[in-house]
């Protein structure tokens, strides 16, 4: 028997205008839904917080679907803020992975409905043992809602999907109230760039906050550095073996004096008043140039370079004695940049 051919669908046609306005109608209902969201927050959120705070274990962040993709999502940013968390996953968590929450752990249970089977199946195990109960739904009246420790209301006067099934403001809004809760943590903790640094070491985010001048500079003999009566050309040989475009003129105790770089040279040499042959470097030096000191970040001096339109630094200590130089190329190979 033939088998029956496969049926044709018609062709869409659709205005790259109508395709734009529907792009935009979804960032308008979702901006809504956010600012509703958000209007909500108060002593619920606050109560949220501290029993986050006071519990000596992790958060565990559960939900089904959607839900549980937002409450994925929100443990890896709970965990990478200060707030030590994990996902487990409501299915797997009936068949074993409960095991893996102690009396000691905050569960955060997400469900738009709050009556997803698998969520409430959990709930006398998680009351036996103690767990406070943070639940997020758009029901305050749904079972989950009530039998939480604490609710945070998601509701959302409309979904942005124009057949109102696909959940879309709905978590936007979870995701945010996520945010919203791993920064209020973050705050409430002290975390700083220095901690979030330490759970980030791989890619630029950890090199940009963990990576200081001292890890990048040029120290100790590769550092170019002539006295102020040294001859222009002294400087030129200086830089030249040093390779970084660039000398700092220094003082007998090696304090900083000025600095001569390939662009100092260039405007040298368009001086019609300058005696090339004859020049002693304090002529042409710049004096007070930008500096920065050893224990700063290094992405400080990709700032300061940036800001001032300049390609290297001195590297200087507390007294204004040089310690070390570097150029925006020494920041690229670090990846700094």
């Amino acid at each position: 028997m033939a088998a029956s051919p496969t049926p044709v669908r018609p062709a869409i046609t659709f205005a790259p205008g109508q395709l734009a306005e529907a792009g935009r109608r979804v960032f308008e209902v979702e901006g809504q839904a956010l600012a509703a969201v958000g209007a909500r927050i108060g002593d619920a959120f606050a109560r949220a917080c501290g029993l986050v705070l006071q519990a000596p274990g992790r958060v565990v962040c559960t939900g089904m679907g959607k839900s549980g993709h937002v409450a994925r999502k929100i443990a890896a940013t709970l965990a990478s803020t200060g707030t030590p968390a994990f996902f487990v996953h409501p299915g797997e968590a009936g068949h074993g992975d409960l095991g893996m929450v102690t009396d000691a752990d905050v569960v955060l249970a997400l469900s738009n409905s709050g009556e997803s089977d698998e969520v409430l199946m959990l709930l006398p195990v998680l009351k036996r043992q103690g767990n406070p109960l943070i639940a997020m739904t758009g029901r305050p009246g749904s079972t989950l809602a009530t039998e939480a420790d604490v609710h945070l209301d998601v509701t959302v006067p409309a979904e942005a999907c124009p057949l109102d099934l696909a959940p879309t403001s709905s978590t936007t809004a979870a995701l945010a109230m996520g945010d919203a809760l791993a920064v209020a943590l973050l705050e409430a903790r002290g975390f700083t760039a220095d901690d979030f640094a330490r759970s980030h070491p791989a890619g630029s985010l950890g090199r940009r906050l963990l990576l200081h001048i001292t890890d990048v500079m040029h120290a100790g003999d590769d550092v170019p550095r002539v006295r102020e009566d040294a001859s222009l050309s002294e400087a030129l040989v200086e830089m030249s073996h040093k390779r970084l475009g660039m000398t700092a003129i220094v003082d007998a105790d090696g304090h900083l004096l000025g600095l001569f770089t390939d662009g100092d040279l260039r405007r040298t040499l368009d001086d019609a008043n300058v005696d090339i042959r004859g020049a002693r470097i304090r002529d042409v030096m710049t004096r007070s140039p930008k500096t920065i000191g050893a224990d700063a970040l290094a992405v400080e001096a990709a700032r300061l370079m940036e800001t001032h339109k300049i390609s290297g630094l001195l590297v200087v200590d507390a007294t204004g004695k040089v310690v070390g130089a570097l150029n925006i190329h020494d920041l690229l190979r670090a990846r700094v940049v």
